[in-house]
């Protein structure tokens, strides 16, 4: 199948599986369930950016990563979750080239997930991956997302589940806020999806997008989390049925913010968008910096406007659900850089 088939054929994929999903939550009950879970015997490597930890109040420190967890089980997949040790938002796809990792196993999972996953053959399995070789602490330096999906994939699964051949498809997210835009550039989610098709896997990253109505800060509701992840393994069965899951590139979905009583209004094939989506500042005491970012707003000085048409973060804004492959070198093709590519 050429790439302009494939994308085509993963847009009605993506379409179909939203209606499904609205169908469902209309008739207020789960539909019959197949006979065989839509992703029975797919081995699934899952990391993030945000930590496997989930201990702060606001839950930007994993909660994705579990509801997902929760989600590929359900549908019948067999889990196991290598991530950073402690946060590595903004981490892109950075790598420790050398020294020691340690993969430390989680033995008390998050309130309400701890039986998410214990009928599948690795049983759900949780590590956290730290830097160095004593046991991951408190403030132990955290490997980065690159760490954790490199590290599984040559030889950690091996070791830690019995994974002969490594993972059949690498998930990341979902995480703590939309990765679209500008953001594509140093997202840690993105960077551990890139460095699965890199090893030759395919990957899809999941992201969800943040509730504007509280603007003193980045928020995202529980319901989001919750829907993101549900969409997101219903996609990636389709996926998997069509024989789309290749790692040519991965593709990046962003889940909208909708109210609870409100559905993503489509489903839209996208490409990674120019417009800069933080503002950020420093702010000096001494030879101090503290650092501050805020979301930039249409017109505002510094903040780039976006330039393409259908751009992933301006449908994001509108209430779809977008889908966007990112190649491994993100290389720019078209009519903009024909001057450059002849000079």
């Amino acid at each position: 199948m050429n790439r302009r088939r494939t994308l085509a054929a993963l847009t009605a994929t993506s379409a179909l599986l939203l209606a499904c999903t609205q169908a469902q939550a209309a008739q207020g009950r789960p539909q019959s369930a197949p006979q065989r879970p839509p992703l029975a015997g797919l081995r699934v490597l899952l990391s993030n950016d945000d930590s496997m930890q989930l201990a702060r109040p606001n839950a930007s420190d994993g909660k994705g990563l579990y509801e997902v967890r929760r989600a590929l089980c359900e549908a019948g997949a067999d889990v196991v979750v290598m991530a950073p040790w402690a946060n590595q938002s903004g981490a892109g796809t950075s790598a420790t080239s050398g020294g020691q990792l340690t993969v430390q196993r989680r033995t008390a999972l998050p309130d309400g997930y701890a039986n998410d996953c214990s009928g599948a053959p690795a049983g759900g399995a949780v590590y956290g991956v730290c830097k160095g070789a004593a046991p991951c602490g408190q403030s132990t330096p955290s490997a980065t997302p690159a760490d954790t999906v490199r590290l599984g994939i040559n030889g950690g699964l091996a070791a830690k589940a019995g994974w002969k051949g490594g993972p059949d498809l690498v998930v990341t997210g979902s995480n703590f806020g939309p990765n679209a835009a500008s953001v594509v550039n140093e997202s840690g989610t993105l960077g551990a999806a890139l460095a699965a098709i890199d090893e030759g896997v395919p990957a899809v990253a999941l992201n969800s997008a943040y509730d504007p109505a509280v603007t003193d800060s980045f928020e995202v509701a529980e319901h989001t989390y919750r829907r993101t992840a549900a969409f997101g393994a219903a996609f990636i069965a389709g996926l998997r049925e069509r024989d789309l899951l290749a790692p040519q590139y991965v593709v990046n979905v962003n889940y909208p913010h909708r109210g609870q009583h409100q559905r993503p209004r489509g489903t839209a094939f996208t490409s990674v968008g120019t417009q800069k989506l933080l503002d950020l500042h420093y702010t000096a005491v001494g030879d101090t910096f503290t650092i501050g970012a805020q979301l930039c707003t249409p017109r505002s000085p510094g903040c780039r406007p976006e330039s393409k048409p259908r751009a992933d973060f301006a449908l994001l804004q509108r209430g779809y659900v977008t889908v966007t492959p990112i190649s491994p070198d993100r290389t720019a093709t078209g009519r903009a850089t024909r001057g450059l590519e002849h000079y």
